[in-house]
């Protein structure tokens, strides 16, 4: 949407394609973004949506399942009612998938006693008590994290923990419990989590849960454009959010490890200003189509 400002700004032709699925569209508000503290995603996007129409952005409500960059250099993208459309420059920022661990009662919690991020979502729950999912992970550097906000962390690791000796005697030393009974469900009500329920039918009560599961892209568009990435699938770029592909560009939790919606905007910008420019230099070395004098 920050791409979408800048480039309409610069009377560009600008699409954005957008399925409603974004990553943090269950959260009960976004954080870390000053001015925009609390606000619900859904609005938050309303006001993007009313600022980018101004600008002629035109967006449309439809997934892209195929890209491919033609030998003219030009992006043809196509969604999934095998409509194609045609653009000089691309910006990708379909974002990462939480993999939301498989447990009975977790989906009516997520966003808003389940999450992920503790920079995003620890703060609303200070002081409470607070777990930590990590089946055959290893939860312990989120368990640390987590103390930073409340004095009652627990480690659950459904099964077996994946923690050395020395790890242990850290978390036994700051009162970080390890649980490794097997867990058959969360119990909640109206979002809000109150027990996490073990296979014996044991209850034990918790106020919110972080979980360690890691994400997948969303989409498999990067790799399909040849695009390079790292171990974890994260797509490479430069400071400009340039990719290797020429005229590709990403931008958002597609691109960084740093999952915030202000680094997505601040990202966007920048990737919007590049494709400005680079298309800029293009124009210039447009060959002059009157006859020479």
């Amino acid at each position: 949407m920050n791409a979408a400002v800048v480039l309409g700004r610069c009377r560009r032709t600008v699409l954005v394609f957008d399925t409603g699925q974004q990553r943090n569209r269950l959260s009960d508000g976004i954080h870390n973004y000053l001015t925009r503290d609390d606000i619900l995603p859904a609005d938050f996007l309303n006001l993007a949506h009313k600022e980018i129409n101004k600008y002629g952005v035109h967006i449309i409500h439809i997934e892209i399942v195929h890209a491919e960059k033609s030998s003219e250099g030009i992006f043809e993208v196509k969604d999934s009612r095998q409509k194609i459309y045609y653009s000089k420059k691309l910006l990708v920022a379909t974002g990462l998938k939480d993999n939301i661990p498989n447990i009975p009662g977790i989906e009516s919690l997520y966003g808003q006693s389940v999450f992920h991020c503790p920079y995003c979502d620890a703060w609303e729950v200070r002081d409470k008590i607070i777990g930590i999912y990590a089946k055959n992970k290893n939860g312990m550097p989120l368990s640390l994290s987590l103390k930073t906000w409340s004095s009652d962390v627990t480690l659950y690791c459904d099964g077996r923990n994946y923690l050395t000796e020395s790890e242990k005697k850290i978390l036994q030393r700051l009162n970080i419990e390890v649980v490794t009974k097997r867990i058959h469900s969360l119990e909640g009500k109206n979002g809000q989590l109150k027990y996490i329920v073990f296979s014996n039918a044991e209850k034990r009560r918790c106020d919110a849960v972080f979980f360690v599961n890691g994400y997948n892209q969303s989409s498999g568009i990067l790799e399909t454009l040849g695009c390079n990435v790292n171990k974890k699938g994260i797509a490479i770029t430069n400071r400009r959010q340039q990719t290797n592909i020429a005229g590709l560009y990403v931008a958002g939790d597609v691109s960084k490890d740093m999952h915030f919606v202000v680094v997505a905007a601040a990202e966007g910008a920048k990737a919007g200003v590049a494709i400005n420019q680079e298309l800029q230099k293009e124009e210039i070395l447009i060959p002059d189509p009157s006859p020479s004098q």
